[in-house]
Order: structure tokens, then sequence, then C-alpha cells
């Protein structure tokens, strides 16, 4: 019998680098993955610059964070947060 594969699954997964998705999504080729931290921090660039107002360049420290792939043709990334659903579901599985 196959273990649930809910939330805390995909969870594990995504922080070994594995891509995953619900089964019920409807978007083709959607998924979401683990994007790791910059704890040292890294120089923005000139979009994070004009978003943060902070000078460019200026080496800034980013946390850990979830991000999907949209369902658009042209790869498409956005920060990703579960909903009600997506934490109680069982369906998730790996992307391809």
């Amino acid at each position: 019998m196959e273990p649930e594969r809910g939330f805390e699954w995909a969870l594990q997964q995504l922080r070994q680098g594995k891509k995953v998705c619900r089964s019920g999504w409807n978007g083709k080729g959607m998924y979401v993955v683990y994007q790791k931290a910059y704890p040292d921090g890294i120089p923005i660039n000139e979009n994070t610059s004009n978003a943060t107002g902070i000078d460019r360049g200026t080496v800034c420290r980013f946390l850990p964070y979830i991000m999907m792939k949209t369902a658009a043709v042209l790869p498409t990334f956005v920060p990703w947060l579960a909903s009600q659903t997506d934490l109680l579901s069982l369906d998730w599985e790996y992307a391809n």
C-alpha cells in the first residue's frame, strides 16, 4: 500500500530538491520547488533595488521559500503559499 502523500510528504520532497505538484491542479506543467536561502547574502539586482529602495549591489540575505512554476508557455515562476486545500490534500505527487 502506498503511503499517504499529504503536504508533509510534499515538503520533505521539496527539501530534497524534488519538484512536486497536486494531481488536482488544472494547469499543465505546474509544480512547486524549494528555493534555497542565501544566508551569506547576494548583491541585489536593479529590480530588487527598485522594489525595496535599497541601493543596487547591496548585499542582502534571502530566506528560503517555495516557488511555483505557473502554466504559462514561457517558464514563469512566482513565490507560492499553500492554501488550506493544498495543506490537507492527499494527492501530492512528483512533477515531471
